[in-house]
């Protein structure tokens, strides 16, 4: 089927990074240094907020292991956050998928002696150039040193600081090659960019993302909870299930009002037009993704005809 192209604008400071396509410019990150904020979830386990996707740190008798490593402009400033935390070596990276505010202090902490882990498709995709329909972007691949050196096909554990933490793909969730981490002594679970807390998702449909992966993942996540869990979203505050839970009925809502237009026979141009999440537009939807390519990415998911959106910086903004 012939793939369409609809302009809708985007700020030009979402376009800095390609493809990963939710961070501001990263000359803004080298300018004035970003605010690392930590919050200690368990013993072990912390969050550090800063630039890029959200850290997840687990530190104990065994070492350091992290989960993503933010944009590289920042990953000195990175490593002296985490020194703060544990001052011993950090043993292992563990990529929730391949976007560069989440895998862009990969090659520098490497080469300090750290193993990254991730899925399959996230060693494909790092090692390969990419295009992106949706940004109409091209990314070249990583250096060597950036790329997984473990990778896995469905799961792997991890065997430290007292508990056997899982790292789990979710199929065509946010991307092809989405993990979600369970630390189950600690009651945390890192989600990387399956759970957007606050704000809109981005479907990344071109690096094979689906909402319907999405749902899958929260639902997979939620078993895994109980009142007292904590959750690492991809962005976003630290969470808890009921806020999780609501994140995915939100989605659930969206989907069921967009399939009803699609089951109308209207167009992505007309199922836009008719505001099917406009509930939502005003808590979520003005910050980084807006509505318009919100319920792009919704009707893309269910149709499956691979329209594309092509988003143009707007120069005004």
């Amino acid at each position: 089927m012939k793939k369409r192209f609809i302009a809708i604008p985007i700020p030009l400071r979402l376009l800095a990074l390609g493809a990963c396509f939710i961070l501001p410019a990263i000359g803004s990150a080298q300018d004035k240094p970003p605010e690392f904020v930590a919050t200690r979830l368990s013993d072990t386990v912390t969050m550090l907020k800063g630039q890029g996707g959200n850290v997840g740190i687990s530190a104990g008798k065994d070492g350091v292991y992290i989960v993503d490593d933010q944009v590289q402009p920042v990953t000195q400033q990175l490593l002296a956050e985490i020194r703060k935390i544990s001052d011993r070596p950090i043993r292992f990276i563990i990529n929730t998928h391949h976007h560069a505010d989440h895998v862009g202090g990969n090659e520098i902490i490497a080469g300090t002696g750290a193993v990254i882990v991730a899925h399959d498709n996230v060693y494909q995709r790092m090692s390969t150039r990419q295009f992106n329909n949706f940004l109409n972007e091209t990314t070249e691949p990583w250096a060597a040193g950036a790329l997984p050196v473990i990778t896995f096909s469905d799961r792997i554990t991890l065997h430290l600081n007292g508990e056997d933490v899982t790292v789990i793909h979710v199929a065509n969730g946010h991307t092809d090659g989405d993990a979600i981490i369970h630390f189950p002594v600690s009651n945390v679970i890192h989600m990387g960019d399956i759970y957007f807390n606050g704000l809109y998702p981005f479907i990344d449909l071109d690096s094979g993302g689906s909402l319907q992966g999405i749902l899958a993942g929260v639902e997979l996540a939620l078993t895994m909870t109980n009142k007292d869990t904590r959750i690492i979203p991809g962005h976003g505050p630290v969470s808890t299930p009921t806020e999780l839970t609501a994140y995915r009925d939100f989605l659930l809502q969206a989907q069921a009002n967009v399939q009803a237009l699609i089951d109308q026979g209207k167009s992505l141009e007309e199922v836009i037009a008719a505001r099917p999440t406009a509930q939502w537009d005003d808590a979520l939807g003005q910050t980084r993704i807006k509505p318009a390519q919100m319920v792009t990415f919704i009707y893309n998911s269910l149709t499956g005809v691979h329209e594309f959106t092509r988003i143009k910086a707007n120069l005004q903004e």
